[in-house]
């Protein structure tokens, strides 16, 4: 198992998460203990926390963290959490986190200003919800950018060409042929709970 014994402050720099989004293809999305204990050891040095509660997060992140690995969790996700400052506050001052997933502007721009990596998430239902994506660019308050569902190659194209921040893809991603497709689409890297898909190398057209 690979350990990276690097300080918070650097880890919160945009540089180094793009180095690692960039030598990560896929960032395993965990959704429970179990789906936890398996990618511990795993190869993937980024984790998505996509559960928990506002009493077992705190632990959850610490096993994330003893394996060595950058653990950014998606509060919007956490039971007992609400949608304000407070809740930044919270995992930046009781867990190890390294950042948060979130929906929410607001709790990104907190993120930042704690010294937190920060990763905003957007639904593309329809065309109507892309257009309003693109309105709220240039997104100064986050150091990437995660669309879902992340198996439209036409979508992660035009977010792409329109945002200089890394574009993750997630969202039903469930093979190979889907991590290859929305990576040659522009994504920087993919996130998916599939836990087969954690040992999946670069492709070779990077």
């Amino acid at each position: 198992m690979q350990n990276i014994l690097i300080k918070k402050k650097d880890i919160a720099s945009p540089e180094f998460f793009y180095e690692i989004l960039h030598s990560t293809p896929v960032i395993l999305a965990v959704k429970s203990m179990e789906g936890l204990e398996k990618s511990l050891t795993g190869s993937g040095r980024l984790m998505f926390v996509l559960f928990g509660d506002i009493l077992s997060i705190p632990g959850i992140v610490s096993k994330i963290k003893d394996a060595g690995k950058i653990a950014l969790v998606h509060i919007d996700l956490i039971d007992g959490l609400t949608s304000r400052d407070v809740v930044v506050d919270f995992i930046a001052e009781n867990t190890r986190a390294d950042g948060i997933l979130s929906t929410k502007t607001n709790l990104l721009k907190h993120a930042k200003s704690r010294g937190l990596l920060a990763v905003q998430r957007f639904f593309v239902l329809d065309s109507m919800s892309l257009v309003n994506i693109e309105k709220q660019f240039p997104l100064d308050h986050a150091d990437a950018v995660e669309i879902l569902p992340g198996v439209i190659p036409k979508v992660i194209r035009r977010i792409v060409k329109i945002i200089n921040k890394p574009v993750i893809a997630g969202g039903l991603v469930s093979d190979k042929e889907d991590v290859q497709h929305a990576l040659e689409a522009g994504a920087v890297s993919v996130s998916s709970s599939n836990m087969e898909l954690g040992s999946i190398p670069k492709p070779r057209f990077f």
